[in-house]
């Protein structure tokens, strides 16, 4: 399992008190370790030129996470334009030697073609067309290729990564047919790509892995232009306490085998990428809310009566629950916790919305979890929210994103404050258009 955040070693009232709830703190110290942990994976014992890993930002972007991951010697893996952007304003390099930065989508969206095209930075292609709009805009240099290979998964049955179901990559049976159109455009073909996803069950991670390295080495024949394979991310965090946390040390090995097959079935060196999605950020966050109130439902035709703590974070600060049904443990922060008894209970939030509630399984159903008897005033962490957390925010019902703290070793930063009313409506206008 991944230990929990010491919750004692955190002036949570403190800080509630100071910039009001809810609001995410990140440790410094365990962000820190766990992107040192992901780069010593990568690069152990002088092999920086046979593995790198790519931090796929998309799980959390702010800044103060992007500083660790550059410190650490990570290269990122963007999904937007303005992803590129925020990885160039933090120091991250651009260019395709090396590709420090890669453009990862199916859909070039906004200003992400003009910036690939300005900054050259490596585009992923994930769908055919996306070599034909390369070419229009005037872009020259070398593309990577996202493959779909027909099959894979995420940890639940909506985050369908690889296969018929999934729309990201190109299907494996049309990249000839990619190929040659990249060779029309004068685009030599320098990596290849597969995301196909952690799977429920820890062991899947690996098999998965294994099965991409079968597929690359058959598709390197096909592209002797290509030095490195991307075999996608998803490296598994443990969420819940009993889980089994994955060793990456057996990742490590994996990888190294990989290379080396690879290598030797194409004739010259391939490097091979990783990109460790929400393992480095996930543990390193809590979410912190306060109760408001505790209410009771009570049984009827339509079923048993419920005990709900009703919280002042909703799923507009922590959407995961909400949209995947996913686990986050949560603990219950008062002087006197640990005298109180415990009771099942659901965790809601203030949201005019019925899915508003962190304690659902993954079918949507509510399941109490068992908590020393929270009180209105008490605070509640749900914990693990580092990644996918305040990336996934929103302003749902004109609220403003929550604060984001970092914590360094006592010492408390706000790296981003919270929203107002004025940052919610800033992009309104009423500019009329000449069409």
């Amino acid at each position: 399992m991944d230990p929990l955040m010491d919750l004692s070693r955190y002036p949570l009232e403190a800080i509630a008190q100071r910039i009001g709830t809810p609001f995410f703190l990140y440790d410094a110290g365990i962000l820190r370790a766990r992107m040192a942990e992901v780069a010593r994976t990568a690069a152990p014992d002088g092999t920086r030129d046979r593995l790198h890993a790519r931090y796929a930002m998309k799980a959390n972007s702010n800044r103060f996470v992007l500083d660790a991951a550059r410190e650490a010697g990570l290269w990122i893996d963007a999904v937007s334009g303005n992803e590129v952007g925020r990885a160039l304003r933090a120091g991250f390099a651009s260019g395709h030697e090396p590709p420090v930065i890669m453009y990862t989508a199916d859909v070039f969206r906004d200003n992400a073609l003009a910036t690939v095209v300005e900054h050259d930075i490596l585009p992923n292609v994930g769908s055919p067309g996306m070599v034909r709009e390369l070419h229009e805009a005037g872009y020259a240099g070398p593309i990577a290729i996202r493959v779909n290979p027909g099959f894979g998964h995420g940890h639940v049955q909506a985050c369908d990564t690889g296969g018929p179901s999934s729309k990201h990559g190109i299907w494996i049976d049309d990249i000839a047919e990619v190929h040659a159109a990249a060779k029309q455009a004068g685009y030599p073909v320098v990596a290849l790509h597969a995301h196909v996803g952690t799977g429920p069950q820890i062991a899947e991670f690996d098999q998965n892995m294994r099965r991409l390295v079968d597929v690359f080495d058959a598709l390197l024949q096909q592209f002797p232009d290509a030095t490195s394979v991307n075999l996608g991310g998803g490296i598994p965090h443990a969420y819940r306490l009993d889980a089994q946390r994955y060793d990456l040390r057996g990742f490590r090995t994996l990888m190294l085998e990989a290379s080396s097959t690879l290598s030797e079935s194409a004739g010259r060196p391939i490097a091979l990428e990783i990109e460790p999605g929400r393992y480095p950020v996930a543990g390193m966050a809590i979410l912190v809310g306060r109760v408001t109130d505790v209410k009771d439902t009570r049984s009827n035709e339509k079923g048993p009566g419920q005990r709900f703590v009703m919280v002042d974070a909703g799923f507009n600060d922590l959407i995961r629950p909400a949209m995947y049904g996913s686990y986050h443990h949560i603990s219950v922060v008062a002087p006197d916790v640990e005298a109180r008894a415990t009771e099942f209970v659901n965790v809601a939030g203030p949201l005019c919305e019925s899915g508003d509630v962190f304690t659902r399984d993954e079918d949507e159903l509510l399941l109490p979890r068992e908590l020393p008897s929270p009180q209105p005033g008490d605070l509640v962490v749900l914990h693990d929210a580092g990644a996918y957390g305040y990336a996934m925010s929103s302003n749902y019902v004109s609220m403003g994103r929550a604060p984001q703290i970092a914590w360094d070793d006592g010492a408390v930063t706000l790296v981003s404050r919270r929203e107002t009313l004025d940052d919610v409506l800033r992009a309104e206008t009423s500019e009329v258009l000449a069409v």
